[in-house]
C-alpha cells in the first residue's frame, strides 16, 4: 500500500490519496499517520482518496474500532472530511465508518468521485502541492 499527503494552501484542504492493497494493518498507520499532516497544515477540510485501492483487505472490526476512536480531526465538528470511495467494497466500509462514528464526526461525508469531494466542499479549482 502506497500513500501520499497534498495540501491546498488557499482552500486550506489536505488530501490523502491511497493506492494499492489496504491492509487492517496499513489503515491503522495511515489513520495515524494523518493526525502529523492536520497539526502542520491546520488543514480546514480533509480528503482521503481511496480511488486507487486495488484490494480492501480490511476488516469490519477495524472499521469500528477507527470509528469509536477520537478524529484525529482537531475540531471535528467545524472541519469536513470526504472520504472517496468509488468501489462497492470500499464505499460500504467507508459508509460503516461514518455511520458507526457519527457522533464523532458529524461532518463526515462519503462519495465516489474527486468532482463529488469538491463539490460537498464548495471548491472548484484545487492546487494540491505535495508534501513532505
Amino acid at each position: 500500500m502506497g500513500h501520499r499527503f497534498e495540501f491546498d494552501p488557499l482552500n486550506k484542504i489536505l488530501l490523502m490519496r491511497v493506492e494499492g492493497r489496504l491492509t487492517d494493518e496499513s489503515l491503522a498507520e495511515l489513520y495515524r499517520t494523518a493526525l502529523k499532516y492536520w497539526a502542520a497544515t491546520d488543514a480546514r477540510a480533509a480528503i482521503s482518496d481511496y480511488s486507487s485501492v486495488t484490494e480492501w483487505a480490511v476488516s469490519a472490526e477495524l472499521i469500528r474500532e477507527l470509528a469509536n476512536e477520537e478524529p484525529v480531526v482537531t475540531n471535528p465538528v467545524a472541519r469536513p472530511r470526504i472520504v472517496i470511495a468509488p468501489t462497492a467494497v470500499g464505499f460500504g466500509l467507508s459508509r460503516m465508518f461514518q455511520i458507526v462514528g457519527e457522533a464523532k464526526r458529524p461532518l463526515l461525508n462519503v462519495v465516489r468521485t474527486m468532482d463529488e469531494a469538491l463539490a460537498a466542499l464548495g471548491i472548484q479549482s484545487p492546487h494540491f502541492e505535495p508534501l513532505e
